[in-house]
C-alpha cells in the first residue's frame, strides 16, 4: 500500500463527490415542474441521467463525435420536458444548466480549504469548461487548480482524462492522489498509476470486494486529517 507521505498532489472528483449530483438535479426538476409528486420527479431524473450516460458512452466508444456536458445536459433537459409535457422554453433552458447549480456536501468546502494548505489540490470533472467554472462558483469549491476533460475531449474514465492531471501536477502518478465517490473513477486512475482514496457518499459507486484502492474513507473530514496528519 502506498505511504501518505508520498502524496504530493491531491486530484479530486467532483460530481458526486463533492457536490451532491443527484440531489441538485432533483431540485431543479422540481423547480420546473412544482406539480409533480416525489416518484414523477424520480422518473424524470432518471431519464435525465440514462441519457446523459449513455451518450457518454457512445462518445468514449467512437459512435458519437465529443461534446461537452452543457450540450448534453441540454439535451437531456429537453428529454425531461419532452416526457413531463413541459413547453415553456426559459423554463427548459434554466432546467438544461442545472448543472452549474448543484449544492456541495457538507464537509466539501471547508475540507478543501483546510487540505489545500498543505497540498496542492486539483479538481478533475466530466463537466465542461464553461459549467465546471459556474459550478465552483456557485457551491464555493476553491482549488488550485480546475481541469475539466473537455481539454482532451473526452470523458473519465478515458485514460487521457487522468493524464491531464498527472501532466498538471508534474510529478511522478504514484505521487498523485485521486479521490472519488466512485470505483470506476478510480480504478480509471488507478490504471494510470495514481494512488487512490475512495471517500464514502450517500450517491456514488462504492468499491466491490475486488477492488483495491490505497485507502477508504467514511467522509472527507476523514481523508484531510489522515492527510495533515503525515
Amino acid at each position: 500500500m502506498a505511504e501518505i507521505r508520498d502524496i504530493e498532489v491531491v486530484v479530486f472528483d467532483v460530481l458526486g463527490t463533492l457536490v451532491d449530483e443527484p440531489g441538485g438535479l432533483r431540485a431543479a426538476v422540481r423547480d420546473a415542474l412544482p406539480a409533480s409528486d416525489d416518484a414523477s420527479v424520480d422518473v424524470l431524473l432518471t431519464l435525465w441521467r440514462q441519457h446523459v450516460e449513455l451518450e457518454q458512452q457512445r462518445i468514449a466508444q467512437g459512435q458519437r463525435a465529443y461534446v461537452n456536458t452543457e450540450i448534453i445536459d441540454g439535451e437531456a433537459a429537453q428529454r425531461v420536458a419532452d416526457h413531463a409535457g413541459l413547453t415553456d422554453p426559459t423554463t427548459i433552458a434554466r432546467l438544461a444548466t442545472a448543472g452549474r447549480r448543484l449544492p456541495p456536501w457538507g464537509d466539501s468546502v471547508a475540507g478543501l480549504e483546510r487540505l489545500a494548505q498543505r497540498f496542492p489540490v486539483l479538481g478533475l470533472s466530466n463537466a465542461g469548461r464553461t459549467a465546471l467554472l459556474r459550478l465552483n462558483a456557485h457551491a464555493g469549491l476553491r482549488w488550485h487548480q480546475a481541469l475539466s476533460s473537455e481539454a482532451v475531449l473526452a470523458y473519465k474514465p478515458a485514460p487521457e482524462v487522468y493524464q491531464l492531471a498527472i501532466d498538471t501536477a508534474g510529478c511522478p502518478p504514484e505521487r498523485v492522489l485521486m479521490v472519488a465517490a466512485h470505483a470506476w473513477d478510480l480504478r480509471g486512475a488507478q490504471a494510470r498509476g495514481m494512488r487512490t482514496a475512495y471517500v464514502r457518499r450517500p450517491v456514488g459507486d462504492p468499491p466491490t470486494s475486488f477492488d483495491d484502492f490505497d485507502w477508504r474513507f467514511n467522509g472527507l473530514d476523514e481523508l484531510v486529517t489522515t492527510l495533515m496528519a503525515r
